[in-house]
């Protein structure tokens, strides 16, 4: 006949039971304040380490959502101030047109030339824009790039240098964000400013107006093949802002598969440990209070 054997000294039982439901507590817990079922590499060595490598992966994703959201401003500016060249030369094209009309007086042709003088001054602040203090159109340099000069045949001078920059805005892919204004507005035989500048003579003059008009035409056709770059920078950008925003979705969803906790369940799990721990302490509660003097009676 077998019999049920009674521990005559639970306590030291229900101690351990205790100390176990206090940590399980703690546990669920953490979970629920952090969302997060693994919040030491114990809880889970291989979910840890691969929340090492997403954490990674994550942060580089903000370090170049980060420059591309500054060489946005950098790309839009340039384009704009190129955009505002084109049109001022697209001015500076009519007035050569009109100026060559036989019929204009001295007088005429002196107002255009004056015109155009404020145009040249006007296309060397382009040339000249900054976007949050850096020059866009120096090259590499700090410097401003564009200086009046009258000893200058066109008349204004480069003082930039003939670098481009570039940015990293992906694992192993750059754009460049500029070419040196050298290049944009002095190219060979398409030299923005000797156009205007030989326009102007040629009004003073009242010789050879048509061949100076040709002479911004060109000038006008190359700056506008030069914006190109900026437009295909920006478009890179664009492409690439939105796939690194989806590539930080795919890791967070990641994350949360890797490490989210179940907060309802983990709810549910707390309150049935709060309960157990409330009746373990009833039942040490209920127990008998004997001592040592007890024994001795």
């Amino acid at each position: 006949m077998s019999s049920i054997r009674v521990n005559p000294y639970p306590l030291p039982d229900l101690l351990l039971a205790l100390e176990n439901l206090q940590k399980q507590q703690s546990t669920a817990t953490l979970e629920l304040a952090t969302s997060s079922k693994i919040n030491q590499p114990s809880d889970d060595p291989a979910g840890a380490a691969r929340m090492v490598q997403v954490d990674d992966k994550s942060s580089e994703i903000d370090s170049y959502q980060t420059s591309i959201g500054s060489i946005n401003g950098q790309l839009s500016m340039a384009d704009s101030a190129l955009s505002s060249v084109v049109t001022v030369l697209q001015r500076a094209i009519s007035l050569g047109v009109e100026g060559a009309n036989g019929t204009l007086s001295d007088s005429d042709r002196s107002a255009i030339a004056s015109e155009l003088r404020g145009i040249q001054s006007q296309l060397v602040s382009l040339a000249n824009t900054s976007y949050q203090g850096q020059y866009l159109f120096a090259g590499t340099a700090a410097t401003q790039p564009f200086v009046a000069d009258s000893q200058a045949p066109s008349g204004v001078q480069y003082q930039g240098n003939g670098g481009a920059n570039s940015v990293t805005i992906g694992e192993g892919y750059r754009v460049q964000l500029n070419q040196p204004g050298s290049q944009i507005f002095n190219g060979t035989g398409n030299d923005v400013f000797q156009a205007i500048q030989d326009l102007i003579t040629s009004m003073n003059s009242n010789s050879g107006i048509s061949a100076a008009v040709t002479e911004v035409s060109n000038a006008y056709n190359y700056v506008t093949s030069q914006r190109a770059l900026y437009g295909n920078a920006m478009n890179q950008v664009t492409s690439q802002q939105t796939l690194l925003s989806t590539e930080k979705v795919n890791l967070g969803q990641e994350e949360n598969t890797v490490s989210g906790a179940d907060t309802a369940t983990v709810a549910s799990q707390l309150a049935s440990e709060q309960t157990a721990t409330n009746a373990t302490l009833e039942a040490m509660a209920k127990l008998p209070q004997t001592s040592l003097f007890d024994y001795l009676r």
